[in-house]
């Protein structure tokens, strides 16, 4: 494993991937959810709908998805929708692990990557997503460090080339200047246009929006989340 995670890419991921060790419990359900469900890049890219062990009508992705709070809740709200959830932060992998093995094992419209998100975005085919959502980033405020922020103009590029015309791209945060710096690449960027026409479409949860523990803490702290949505035109 350790040699694994040194292999691992880390172009658009910073900081640690482990925290506190894993109960027995919480490594067993971590393992059966990659034995079952971790996308493997040896291959081909192929279309993304025929990674799922069912039919689906689509297929969405969400980058760095913590505890899956909204990943679950999505699964649940679209059965007929594939989802790929990544999250290299291996605690947060097994947080989502340990509920879907409460729940009864890993649901068929979902398949995870545990690395880069910028390597599986490399690997998919162009045109092949529905929408992707990128929710409480790390905000890296120092400004020095800025350029680690995973929302910039070449991952823009990226979610251009695999996202379907009239696909979704969503964006959560709340830090201010991470707001303001995602507006900013976002109209700058010929692919994506901002759908917002009142303060209400930006300060206003998404429908279904289940919140998250990094959200609850933002909220307790005096912080004011935005929740943009970006069509790809």
């Amino acid at each position: 494993m350790a040699e694994e995670r040194r292999k691992r890419a880390t172009e658009a991921f910073f900081g640690r991937r482990h925290g506190k060790r894993l109960r027995p419990k919480q490594d067993a359900a971590l393992s059966a959810l990659l034995d079952h469900s971790l996308i493997k890049l040896n291959v081909a890219s192929p279309d993304p709908a025929t990674l799922f062990s069912k039919p689906v009508e689509q297929v969405r992705l969400e980058i760095g998805f913590g505890g899956g709070e909204h990943l679950l809740k999505e699964l649940t709200r679209f059965p007929c929708t594939g989802f790929i959830g990544v999250e290299p932060f291996v605690n947060g992998m097994a947080k989502l692990a340990s509920a879907v093995d409460e729940e009864g094992g890993v649901p068929a419209n979902l398949r995870v990557y545990n690395d880069d998100a910028t390597v599986l975005l490399d690997w998919l085919p162009e045109a092949s997503i529905a929408g992707i959502d990128l929710f409480y980033p790390d905000p890296w405020p120092k400004k020095k460090h800025w350029k680690r922020r995973f929302v910039n103009r070449v991952n823009l590029d990226r979610f251009a080339r695999v996202l379907k015309p009239g696909a979704r791209f969503r964006f959560a945060s709340d830090i201010d200047t991470y707001v303001d710096w995602t507006l900013q690449h976002c109209e700058a960027h010929p692919a994506f246009c901002w759908q917002a026409e009142s303060a209400d479409d930006w300060r206003l949860a998404y429908d279904g929006w289940p919140g998250t523990r990094y959200e609850a803490k933002a909220i307790r702290e005096g912080r004011t989340p935005a929740y943009l949505t970006f069509l790809r035109v």
